[in-house]
């Protein structure tokens, strides 16, 4: 009847349906996996990189349930977001309407690829059974101190009209529509998420131990502990101390200059001091043109992208103010400059300049004519600040620092810092490269903060009753830059929860990373609805075994998640031991074509929907799998889909071919029963190639589990599926117990296979006489004695050289092999050349592997 992939996938995944074969319960009983993707966005349509992602996850899926375990493996869709509202203008359609949309035709695609999800705990985030617990939780870090509200700096995309946190910002450009990022002070929301900076940092050694090498490097950077000291500027004639962190105290006396970030807010009190001394003096020039310099200078750093400002080859701009701060050890005056490259998110937006020891201040001050001091030393030379070329980062001796002159570098910076606090002029600390989370967005499609505005009672949290603060679903969105929520009076105006006056909603809404930090936690019970999960759910299934998705998320949604889950354990809702959300995680590679990463802006997207209805989901699943190994990136080929399709016809025809064979025992003509299945045991056979045949199937059983449950090497997985094919073609059973090999070999190839393309290999098994889904039959066990061969080549070395290759039993202990060899003819020759024998050392034996014989004079 041939491969109708067509008709077969769409059969059962009709069956998978009807019979719930994918859902499971919290069952204390067994033993659990929680395998999950990373939530995905309803862009509207599926790509090759999100078919990468799925069909690892499903394949392990499939098969862990086949070993025995309980397997919770769900799926949702992270549906706010700013693109809803470009598409939303685009179009001229709501937000609401065209997630909704995109979400179901999503699902249809994911359905038609055979995924074995638990489609009953679909979770949207734009639901709003979903975003009331958002707001709730929200509402819990407020009442524990972690959330607060300040002006701000922040992170400005134009196109985009939105703010955008520390992590979303790549290379100086928003990281989804990659136009430069400015700096715009406006008042924000933040969560404390430094308040767990260590842990997250100790936790990487401690407990991510099943997580790439790379990406916890990439934490551990993000995160960047360095230890050093505060110290303090005091400037009076505006009564402000301005605050450093530096992690080199032992440099404070070769200070010559104070850096500022343009948005610093000291800068302001320095600009309206100038203003008002150009007041009283009436003269409408000096102090105030020097405002107005100092204002357009500001102006001009803010329209520099991060990445040029903090670049260490990019060109170092300044403004020397009028004012100076007192040195922390000396008192004396130090000026006041403002620099480009000094920012605002990192330390305190202040530096003290020390240009002998730093290459970005000596460029900074041989620029503007600053001063150079140095106050380290190479041993044995001396430097000198007029001459120097370049600053002088390495260790070395203190100079020029008073009583610690002559001190090694490492011991000085402790000395120092021990002094400088005994004195009251500095306070060691430790800094964190993590800054607070900045929540708030300037949008509409997204989770309403869940406070009001009261002229009465200032900021007031929703009372937990009131929640959801529901999104007005009806909005059409017209201009991205602007929230169509500050345009709708009857949402935005409400009553007091406090004294019940007039009162105006906030307005903006959460980062949308706020809902993917803990959206695995409600799959373990997406329908409670007495808090964002039931304990017993989440005590159960958290955390998740196995993660899978891209490493760009690295320094984003993962840090957010490990965050969240260590409030959520300390607040009591996930067991305390649960600290960290996801064991183990793998990180695929993108799907590359024609040199590139998919892109529509590059033409070069391959749509899945095509490919499937050209060869069918169990094709693009193994060829996706098979193409690459999960972590490097794959290369997109039709002629390897057609390869991939080429050898799934190949087991189709194989068992279609000899279906008769296949299902009735030889001699009786009785059918094979599931409960009584042809099986051959090792010791039966004698004839050697049905004793090498039953070889590789076990060696195959036991080499693909291991590719897939140990190494994550699933293209090699299949690779050996193929092999047993081409083993599987060559062997021709020439009587009863041959038949019943040949029979185990195709059982052991389909439900190996199955994970992989689960389609057909349900269909044959089917074909077979099987009535149990394969699904849900047990993964096979490789036999012990199976595995072991009958013969193993043996290499003879000479003073480790290699000179004979020998066939030889299997199994030998070493005496054995040692007598055997030695009494080869080839050996003998080798070691008495022109029979003069040489004298042996000694002989090294490895069994089943090698011998070693080490002689003199040879």
């Amino acid at each position: 009847m041939g491969y109708d992939f067509q008709a077969i996938e769409t059969k059962w995944q009709k069956i998978w349906e009807n019979q719930k074969s994918f859902e499971v319960e919290t069952d204390p009983g067994k033993p659990k996996f929680y395998c999950l993707e990373m939530f995905p966005y309803p862009s509207g349509a599926l790509h090759m990189g999100h078919v990468r992602n799925y069909s690892m996850g499903d394949m392990l899926a499939r098969f862990l349930r086949k070993k025995g375990f309980n397997v919770l493996y769900p799926m949702g869709f992270d549906a706010f977001g700013m693109p809803a509202e470009n598409a939303a203008i685009k179009y001229k359609t709501k937000p609401h309407e065209w997630t909704w949309n995109n979400i179901e035709y999503m699902t249809n695609q994911l359905k038609r690829m055979g995924y074995s999800y638990d489609w009953r705990r679909r979770v949207e985030s734009c639901n709003p059974d979903y975003y009331r617990w958002n707001q709730w939780i929200f509402l819990q870090m407020y009442k524990k101190g972690l959330v607060y509200r300040k002006q701000a700096p922040v992170n400005w995309c134009e196109p985009c009209g939105t703010v955008l946190a520390n992590e979303q910002v790549v290379n100086g450009a928003c990281w989804r529509c990659e136009t430069p990022v400015v700096k715009k002070n406006l008042e924000q929301w933040f969560i404390k998420i430094t308040d767990y900076a260590q842990e997250l940092l100790d936790n990487i050694d401690t407990q991510l131990t099943g997580w790439p090498e790379r990406v916890r490097i990439m934490q551990r950077n993000w995160l960047g502990r360095s230890e050093g000291a505060r110290l303090s500027f005091r400037v009076e004639e505006l009564d402000y101390t301005i605050e450093a962190f530096t992690t080199r105290f032992d440099t404070v006396y070769g200070i010559t200059f104070i850096a500022l970030a343009p948005e610093h807010e000291l800068i302001k009190a320095m600009i309206d001091k100038l203003s008002e001394k150009a007041e009283k003096k009436g003269s409408g020039d000096g102090g105030s043109s020097e405002a107005k310099q100092m204002s357009d200078f500001v102006a001009r750093c803010a329209a520099q992208s991060a990445i040029e400002r903090s670049d260490a080859g990019g060109e170092k701009l300044g403004l020397k103010t009028p004012f100076t701060g007192a040195h922390p050890v000396t008192g004396e005056p130090v000026p006041i400059w403002i620099a480009n490259y000094i920012l605002m998110d990192y330390g305190t937006g202040a530096i003290m300049g020390v240009p002998a020891h730093d290459q970005r201040d000596f460029d900074f001050c041989r620029k503007y004519g600053i001063p150079i001091i140095p106050v380290i030393q190479p041993e044995g030379e001396t430097l000198d600040g007029a001459t120097m070329e370049a600053a002088f980062e390495d260790d070395g001796l203190s100079c020029n620092s008073a009583q610690f002159n002559g001190l090694p570098t490492q011991k000085a910076i402790q000395a120092m810092i021990d002094w400088g606090e005994k004195e009251g002029l500095c306070k060691r600390e430790v800094n964190f490269r993590l800054r607070d989370w900045l929540i708030s967005r300037q949008r509409y499609w997204g989770t309403p903060i869940p406070f009001v505005h009261c002229p009465k009672c200032g900021l007031v949290p929703v009372p937990e009753d009131q929640l959801p603060v529901l999104l007005p679903e009806d909005v059409q969105v017209v201009d991205v830059g602007r929230s169509p929520l500050l345009d709708l009076p009857e949402w935005l105006e409400t009553a007091c929860p406090v004294c019940g006056g007039k009162a105006r909603r906030e307005a903006e809404t959460m980062d949308t990373f706020f809902c993917s930090s803990w959206y695995f936690d409600r799959y373990c019970s997406p329908g409670f609805d007495k808090a964002p999960f039931n304990a017993k759910d989440t005590d159960y299934w958290m955390p998740v075994d196995q993660y899978i998705g891209g490493i760009e998320h690295a320094c984003l949604h993962l840090i957010y998640a490990r965050f969240f889950t260590m409030f959520l354990s300390d607040a009591g809702l996930l067991p305390c031991n649960v600290r960290e959300p996801f064991t183990n995680l793998l990180t695929q590679g993108m799907v590359i074509k024609e040199g590139a990463k998919m892109s529509k802006s590059l033409g070069n997207v391959v749509d899945p929907t095509e490919i499937v209805d050209k060869y069918g989901a169990d094709t693009v699943r193994l060829f996706i799998l098979f193409a690459s190994p999960p972590q490097n990136d794959l290369d997109w080929s039709e002629q390897g889909v057609e390869g991939a399709h080429r050898f799934l016809n190949r087991v189709w025809r194989f068992v279609e071919d000899n279906l008769e064979g296949l299902t009735h025992e030889p001699s009786s003509g009785d059918v094979y029963s599931e409960s009584d299945p042809a099986r051959v045991p090792m010791s039966a056979l004698s004839d050697p190639v049905q004793r090498d045949f039953k070889r590789k199937i076990h060696n195959t059983i036991f080499s693909v589990t291991r590719d897939i449950n140990e190494e994550k090497q699933f293209n090699t997985a299949i690779a050996r599926l193929m092999e047993l094919t081409n083993a599987l073609y060559a062997f021709q059973p020439a009587e009863p117990v041959g038949y019943k090999l040949r029979r185990e070999a195709v059982d052991v190839l389909l439900n190996c296979l199955s994970p992989f393309s689960p389609h057909i290999a349900e269909e044959l098994w089917r074909m077979l006489g099987n009535k149990t889904l394969l699904a849900k039959t047990p993964w096979p066990v490789s036999e012990e004695d199976a595995l072991v061969a009958d013969v193993v080549t043996i290499v003879v070395q000479v003073n480790g050289k290699v000179r004979v290759k020998l066939s030889m039993p299997a199994g030998l202990d070493e005496t054995q092999l040692k007598d055997i060899v030695m009494s080869d003819a080839q050996v003998k020759e080798k070691i008495a050349p022109q029979g003069i024998p040489k004298e042996i050392v000694k002989i090294i034996a490895v069994p089943d592997k090698l011998v070693n014989i080490v002689v003199k004079d040879l």
